[in-house]
């Protein structure tokens, strides 16, 4: 019945929400380009199932009751759930998801699930990107005053008619010949990234629409991100130095 009433959900509200993308340089050029190590964080989960639906994304899911009614619902949206989390199953999940990135596609994670804590990465990503020489690639979705859940992760529900900004992060290659006294460095450029692309969106949402971030055009397949420009290059610049 959970995963049902919030399939209806999703279906309802998602086609009315006006989404922007905005890009870092050097992220992913398209909803359909892969193989990547996608993370984001639990709470714009909603969001994210909408707008990345029937793309054959595969999905680590938790084995616990949460992961089982999310698994359910995730399938109708045309991603692949693969068992396994960082508390449960972690070792099959992971070569689960290595094995689908051998044959080509991109895999996600909800980085802080399945229990939190909230937007505090784990090593998963890093390992499988070292594994399988894929790079890793973060997004998040702010979303105009939602309605918030009160729930572990805060859950976001876009309100029907409202704005949301997905901002898309830059890829981070992890080196196949790193040693295990170097993964928790690519953990921490993990996390900076998804901090730095949640503050951005979190920040510009409002401005959804205007001429700098206007209305995302999907269409069947996925659809192609716009191309950061030479002003929003040289402003990340300045605030990394």
């Amino acid at each position: 019945m959970i995963s049902w009433a919030t399939t209806i959900a999703v279906r309802l509200i998602g086609p009315t929400v006006r989404f922007s993308v905005s890009c870092e340089e050097g992220s992913p050029v398209s909803l359909e380009q892969r193989p990547f190590v996608y993370s984001f964080w639990h709470q714009c989960t909603f969001a994210a199932t909408y707008l990345w639906r029937d793309l054959n994304i595969r999905v680590m899911s938790s084995t616990s009751f949460d992961g089982e009614f999310t698994a359910r619902m995730i399938r109708r949206f045309g991603f692949l759930p693969v068992r396994g989390s960082s508390s449960r199953g972690a070792v099959r999940g992971l070569l689960g998801m290595r094995k689908e990135i051998e044959a080509g596609w991109t895999v996600a994670f909800t980085i802080d699930g399945p229990r939190g804590p909230r937007f505090v990465t784990k090593p998963g990503p890093v390992l499988l990107a070292r594994a399988s020489k894929v790079p890793m690639a973060v997004f998040h979705i702010a979303m105009e005053n939602p309605w918030v859940l009160n729930t572990w992760d805060r859950l976001m529900i876009p309100k029907p008619f409202s704005r949301a900004l997905m901002r898309v992060g830059a890829l981070i290659p992890v080196p196949k010949d790193i040693g295990s006294e170097d993964l928790e460095h690519y953990n921490i450029l993990l996390q900076s990234s998804l901090d730095r692309v949640k503050a951005f969106a979190e920040a510009n949402v409002e401005r959804v629409g205007s001429q700098d971030l206007p209305i995302f055009s999907r269409h069947k397949l996925g659809g192609t991100f716009p191309v950061p420009s030479n002003a929003e290059s040289r402003e990340r610049e300045n605030a990394a130095s």
